[in-house]
């Protein structure tokens, strides 16, 4: 039986970075769905960067902007005593980006069918834009948070090369489990290998199908 501790550690990463997205990927992808500026395509395309670059790229440049000789990095390390590379926290940090475009397009894509009608209904209710949007448009786009959720929840499990670049392979603080089975393969252990990535494949296909089928499920009763 593998050890199941990387298996843990990637959930709590992946609970931790859903949480953060929930509250950093909202206000993003409401403004994304609302904004006629001309920065939008470019934000845009940065938001959409991970789905693109190879996971090493991103993580390289994690492990030099999250270094102790970076800004960022030294003041982390003179606040906490703490380096940001090789730790849990700069695994949350990596991931959170990693794993943006995952939360902010599905919402993006929610708020834009909401479109702008049903605040503006609210808004000659006299209800503030912060009411508006809690009490209109969240309880609309509950399936968008819901899909959104998952498909961040689930790519976080996942990750593999930005977490090996940034966090190494440090059992207890941040061996995950797609770098435990990497050192399975490794040593030839693929009786626990094949273990880890079986769990990994039906996590996987069931997160899938749930998301398809409820976006199955909103086009039958559209």
């Amino acid at each position: 039986m593998p050890d199941l501790g990387p298996l843990w550690l990637s959930l709590a990463l992946a609970g931790v970075t859903t949480v953060i997205l929930f509250f950093l990927g909202t206000p993003l992808a409401w403004w994304l769905s609302c904004t006629t500026s001309r920065l939008k395509p470019v934000i845009e395309a940065i938001t959409a960067l991970p789905l693109v670059l190879p996971p090493t790229v991103i993580g390289f440049y994690f492990l030099i902007a999250l270094g102790p000789a970076s800004p960022v990095g030294s003041f982390w390390l003179q606040v906490t005593g703490d380096a940001l590379t090789f730790s849990f926290t700069g695994l949350v940090v990596a991931s959170v980006i990693y794993s943006l475009p995952f939360m902010v397009q599905p919402l993006q894509n929610s708020f834009e069918s909401i479109g702008v009608g049903p605040m503006e209904a609210a808004y000659t209710l006299n209800a503030s834009r912060i009411d508006a949007f809690f009490s209109v448009v969240v309880p609309q786009a509950r399936r968008g948070f819901i899909t959104s959720a998952v498909l961040a929840f689930a790519h976080t499990i996942g990750e593999f090369g930005v977490v090996l670049m940034v966090g190494g392979n440090i059992p207890g603080q941040t061996k995950v489990i797609s770098i435990a089975i990497y050192e399975h393969v490794e040593t030839l252990n693929y009786a626990d290998a094949h273990i880890l990535s079986a769990g990994l494949l039906s996590f996987t296909f069931v997160v899938l199908f749930l998301v398809y089928a409820q976006r199955n499920g909103n086009r039958t009763h559209a």
